[in-house]
């Protein structure tokens, strides 16, 4: 059967988004661990992590206990569209 990269969620269209559901995959991080693991900018991060949230991939808590920072979880939704993406990403690379 034949792959069908036209089924690529909008969510999965940028390698920064990919990469943030990938950080996420295995548990919870904060905005500044993701940028430190990402390499990424302050603005772009956040950016992505909006657009990801809008499409319900992950969530974000805001915990004030210590100090101000946000807390990103991937959602059920989000670990289900990555892992068909690294399925339909296995399923090219065998064909």
């Amino acid at each position: 059967m034949p792959v069908n990269y036209d089924s690529i969620p909008d969510a999965l269209q940028t390698r920064l988004r990919i990469s943030i559901l990938s950080a996420l995959f295995n548990g919870e991080k904060d905005f500044n661990t993701l940028k430190k693991i990402l390499n990424t900018t302050d603005g772009n991060l956040s950016v992505q992590l909006t657009k990801l949230e809008q499409y319900s991939c992950l969530t974000s808590v805001k915990d004030t206990s210590q100090k101000k920072r946000t807390i990103y979880r991937i959602s059920e939704y989000g670990k289900e569209i990555f892992a068909d993406y690294v399925e339909l990403l296995r399923r090219s690379i065998e064909e």
